[in-house]
């Protein structure tokens, strides 16, 4: 009779204890994808931001990680983003311009002077009139622009020593304008190529090289078949993280005060993680990887540079315009 008991006890406790396991359960799943690894930069900043939405959200909101181009890919993404269909994405801010053109004022070759001015401007008026008005002209939220590194150049035929040693050299770039007239503008031919057909262009040689974050140089294992290392600094790579207007209003008010600050805070976190990680992984390049670096006179880059800055300026109007006088005064 005691053991009937027992058995009778049991099915109301099960049934609690399940009760129990589901209200701890998210309410809302946040799908965030990226096109590189899992562990590259996307990915690793794509975990801390998981991470602070549990913790802002006390486990309701549940973000899901997606590398390697599953629910899109880099240039598919923010359409998808406008229609509805993709949650949030990181994605690389040159390749953000075809959708909204007033990204390139950040893309613009040697815009920024050094890492105290970007961050200014990032993490500013500027940036915050930038994350506003993408979204008034999008629907599309800007949630965090993330950490800022350097794209470092690399190719398979020769040193890069002066300007000249350029002349020719079948380069890939984004499906980007200020991209392809930079390369240009360098002596390069630039050969627009999405990023999925990257990798195969590189390692068949179908192109001579191309520039990238210098940790995607090595997350992509590039430097395999790339063996000369060019720093030009000549452009900042960083890769937003995006969330679609359909996503953020499925949240109450206190949600999306979550995901914002959640989004801040990854990005202020991972900036301090990876701030001395170019050169550590230019370094890692040279001696594991067995490029060969060079470090040319950077003043013809720059000088033409320039050029390609007032040509944009010239092209793009008014908005433009006073977003790069904008962000030249934070330099001061």
């Amino acid at each position: 009779m005691k053991l009937w008991n027992l058995k009778k006890m049991a099915v109301p406790v099960l049934a609690f204890a399940l009760s129990a396991t589901s209200t701890l359960a998210a309410d809302i799943t946040m799908n965030v994808g990226f096109g590189a690894p899992e562990e590259s930069l996307y990915g690793r900043f794509g975990k801390i931001f998981q991470q602070k939405v549990a913790e802002h959200s006390d486990g309701a909101i549940e973000v899901k990680l997606r590398c390697c181009n599953q629910i899109s890919s880099e240039d598919e993404a923010f359409k998808a983003m406008q229609l509805g269909t993709v949650d949030g994405f990181f994605i690389t801010a040159n390749n953000v311009s075809p959708h909204w053109s007033l990204m390139d004022v950040t893309v613009l070759p040697y815009i920024f002077q050094n890492a105290e001015h970007l961050d200014r401007v990032l993490n500013g008026e500027v940036g915050q009139q930038m994350k506003d008005q993408l979204q008034a002209d999008t629907s599309v939220h800007l949630l965090a622009f993330g950490p800022a590194l350097y794209r470092d150049f690399y190719n398979s035929v020769r040193p890069v020593n002066t300007m000249a040693d350029m002349e020719g050299l079948k380069i890939r770039v984004p499906k980007n304008e200020v991209m392809i007239a930079t390369f240009e503008a360098f002596g390069a031919n630039p050969v627009p190529l999405a990023w999925s057909e990257t990798p195969t262009a590189l390692q068949t040689g179908t192109v001579d090289g191309g520039d990238n974050g210098t940790s995607f140089i090595r997350d992509m294992k590039f430097f395999e078949f790339e063996p000369h290392l060019v720093i030009l600094e000549h452009f900042v790579a960083f890769a937003p993280l995006f969330a679609s207007d359909n996503f953020m209003k499925k949240l109450s008010d206190e949600q999306r005060a979550q995901i914002l600050a959640a989004a801040e805070e990854a990005g202020a976190e991972y900036a301090a993680q990876v701030a001395t990680e170019t050169e550590e992984v230019r370094k890692w390049l040279v001696e594991e990887g067995g490029m060969a670096r060079t470090d040319p006179d950077r003043s013809d880059f720059i000088a033409a540079a320039k050029g390609v800055q007032q040509e944009f300026a010239e092209q793009r109007g008014e908005e433009f315009i006073a977003l790069v006088n904008a962000i030249q005064a934070a330099a001061e």
